[in-house]
């Protein structure tokens, strides 16, 4: 029986017990952080995608406004955004890589570098038609310009104030 135990293990049992946890707690903590991020992804993709639609909607538009018409002149500057604007939204990708992939992959994209080349080319094709371009942020409500706080409309007040503004009420507050 005195061969059974050991006082070694006894002197460093706090570190056992502490080594214990952390590996049930990172197994824990891995699953969820799965788990978190798949959902996280899944919501700032769609809020990515919805820019780039918006984008895309807009060229489209605009291209088969150009294909009616069939002007010339200053108009090819513009037709030349649209078709840089919808080569660049091609360009970008639409699934996930898959884990087998390596990361040195040729077909490597730098979403984030083609984002603001794609949101700079929208700026030029509004500035060449003349269109003020309005950047929407994902995940918001489209409520009207009412919400939108511009310079023209941050003095605008939302609902008109009745009676003497001047007189203090009640608890002492003036509005």
């Amino acid at each position: 029986m005195a061969d059974d135990f050991d006082l070694e293990e006894l002197v460093h049992l706090e570190q056992t017990f502490y080594d214990a946890g952390y590996a049930d707690g990172f197994a824990h903590g891995r699953i969820h952080g799965l788990i978190e991020g798949r959902a996280l992804g899944r919501e700032k993709g769609f809020e990515i995608w919805e820019e780039i639609g918006f984008y895309e909607g807009f060229a489209l538009t605009w291209q088969a406004i150009y294909a009616q018409r069939e002007r010339g002149g200053d108009d090819q500057r513009a037709v030349h955004h649209i078709r840089h604007l919808l080569d660049l939204i091609r360009q970008f990708p639409i699934v996930n890589p898959s884990a087998s992939q390596s990361a040195a992959s040729a077909g490597e994209v730098d979403v984030s570098k083609l984002q603001r080349q794609i949101r700079s080319r929208y700026k030029a094709l509004c500035a060449s038609l003349g269109v003020r371009p309005t950047l929407r942020v994902g995940g918001t409500d489209d409520a009207g310009e009412e919400d939108i706080a511009t310079p023209q409309n941050s003095k605008r007040t939302v609902w008109a104030l009745e009676g003497d503004t001047k007189r203090p009420t009640m608890q002492g507050l003036s509005f």
